[in-house]
């Protein structure tokens, strides 16, 4: 991959790979992180990176980071003070976007991410599972079971908008 074709990958699927990486992460800083160094890391190989192949593997590389990096931030045990004179108030809100950020939050990382993937991003089952490193048919069975899960959390009285 030549200079130029690297800034036009840039140019094509910056946007796209920090709107995936966003989603799931729900973390815009941590985000751009996840985005940077997927980009770096295409630089330092872009003599191997094939330009035909570079959306491909360039979601590829921002999956494993942001994957890596959830498991970090699991090791990491943050404690948040609470003051005991907050008030809490529980008032539904009626937000669509609102609620499917909570339906999608409640899926596992894989599960988010093929959803994120497939749905938001377009990509094939095929080019999912060289992006995620699963089969064919185990994308389709996760996106399915992903799928049911939020039908069945969306679709709650509390929910329904």
């Amino acid at each position: 991959m030549t200079e130029r074709e690297y800034n036009e990958c840039v140019r094509q699927y910056a946007d796209n790979v920090y709107r995936f990486i966003v989603k799931n992460l729900r973390h815009e800083e941590d985000a751009r992180d996840v985005v940077q160094s997927a980009f770096e890391k295409m630089w330092q190989r872009r003599e191997e990176v094939e330009y035909e192949k570079s959306k491909s593997y360039l979601f590829t590389v921002a999956y494993h980071q942001m994957i890596d990096h959830l498991r970090k931030s699991k090791r990491v045990l943050l404690k948040e003070g609470f003051n005991e004179q907050t008030t809490i108030i529980n008032k539904p809100v009626n937000n669509l976007k609102k609620i499917l950020d909570e339906a999608l939050a409640r899926l596992g990382e894989t599960q988010r991410s093929l959803v994120l993937l497939k749905d938001y991003e377009g990509y094939s089952y095929e080019e999912i599972g060289r992006i995620t490193g699963l089969s064919e048919s185990q994308v389709k069975v996760y996106l399915h079971r992903a799928r049911i899960q939020l039908k069945n959390w969306l679709v709650r009285p509390e929910n329904v908008v």
